[in-house]
């Protein structure tokens, strides 16, 4: 039961990464390497503040606004610099290492024995694993608001035209290029405000913990789709988070099953990679059906 209960409150934290995500790979249609280097940017600079006597709550916003802000080096390097944009993420990603050490002083950092997040005198009461459970679900619930309200607003709007459409958004007076650089920049406040939720989860920072970030905020989106099928805007936010969760089953099975736990970033990959050929593969067969009975 603590394993399956531990599975949802992953799922629900990772579901922050995923919904940053989606802002750029589904709504601006254009994949950015810098969460990368902002799932530990937001990690190092929430561990570094709670450390040094700042509060979970606004360490873990400071791990936002850096997020942000390396967000929006990425897409001033794409917009105004002109460089593509594959190559954009990963000069930023390559400068946070440097600038992940520098905050933190040291490769890793505990936060064993500091209070975060998920050690509040509430959440400490709770059943084990129980606080990221709640916690997860007050989170993911309160952004998944926020999101779904910004997209239907008049600026949420011109944005999901510019990834629609970017000629047409210009041509209807829509700057593609603000429009751009704002949807990179909270893409990766919310993957960093992920890595700080990570960080506190886990009691501990490291620089290394970008690796593979990007199969598994890619993983959440693409099961979430490939499970739910059809869905509307906002519907596609929902099964963004429930596909995080369901993603953490699956690799909790394979675990299960015995396979080694320093296989998981090629877990992950394979994951992904199967859930992504299923539309291909359920098209095929579609086809071949509808021939087999059109030839009968």
């Amino acid at each position: 039961m603590s394993i399956i209960v531990s599975a949802i409150g992953q799922g629900l934290i990772w579901g922050v990464i995923g919904l940053g995500l989606f802002l750029t790979f589904r709504i601006l249609d254009f994949p950015d390497m810098t969460v990368e280097g902002t799932f530990p940017l937001g990690a190092a600079v929430c561990a570094a503040a709670v450390s040094h006597g700042v509060s979970p709550i606004l360490a873990t916003l400071l791990a936002f606004g850096a997020g942000t802000l390396a967000g929006l080096a990425t897409g001033l390097l794409y917009t105004k610099g002109k460089i593509p944009i594959l190559l954009a993420g990963i000069l930023v990603m390559t400068a946070t290492y440097s600038i992940n050490l520098r905050i933190m002083g040291r490769a890793n950092l505990s936060l064993y024995g500091k209070h975060t997040l998920f050690n509040g005198q509430f959440l400490n009461s709770l059943p084990p694993y129980f606080n990221s459970v709640v916690l997860g679900l007050i989170i993911i619930a309160i952004i998944t608001a926020i999101i779904i309200y910004f997209l239907q607003t008049n600026l949420g709007q011109a944005f999901i035209a510019t990834g629609d459409n970017p000629t047409m958004a210009k041509s209807l007076g829509i700057s593609t290029d603000n429009m751009q650089i704002m949807g990179v920049g909270v893409s990766n406040g919310l993957i960093a405000l992920g890595g700080a939720l990570v960080a506190q989860n886990n009691g501990f920072a490291d620089v290394n913990m970008g690796i593979g970030v990007i199969v598994v905020a890619l993983a959440s989106i693409i099961i979430g789709e490939v499970v739910f099928g059809e869905l509307t805007m906002n519907q596609r936010l929902i099964a963004t988070t429930l596909g995080s969760i369901l993603y953490r089953f699956v690799i909790l099975i394979v675990l299960t099953l015995g396979f080694n736990a320093n296989d998981l970033n090629l877990i992950s990959a394979i994951v992904l990679a199967i859930f992504m050929m299923v539309p291909a593969m359920e098209s095929r067969f579609r086809l071949r059906h509808t021939f087999l009975k059109g030839g009968k």
